[in-house]
């Protein structure tokens, strides 16, 4: 299986760990963006982008039967690999495709 190539987003994925990670590093951000708390936090799938760093668009599980999907920039390592949420979308459910936005 190959990478995904510059600017085309991956296959969805399960999610790991490392995206695990990333969904935590900027969960408050993402409250502060829809208004509220969430409860669960957690990240099902994802597709990534190469651009000039790393985009990645999650699905994030926050409590019952609600999803939010998530846009997040990784900078390059020399950048210090920050990173930053750029899009946030609410009301969205598990059969939701993860599409670029």
């Amino acid at each position: 299986m190959s990478g995904p190539l510059c600017g085309g987003t991956s296959e969805v994925q399960e999610a790991n760990d490392e995206v695990q990670r990333i969904c935590d590093e900027v969960k408050p951000h993402a409250e502060e963006k829809a208004g509220k708390k969430f409860e669960v936090f957690t990240a099902k799938t994802y597709k990534s982008q190469l651009v000039a760093g790393m985009n990645y668009f999650i699905k994030v599980h926050v409590g019952g039967d609600e999803f939010v999907h998530l846009r997040v920039y990784k900078m390059l390592p020399h950048a210090g690999e920050k990173l930053e949420l750029h899009g946030l979308q609410t009301s969205k459910a598990h059969h939701d495709p993860i599409e670029y936005f």
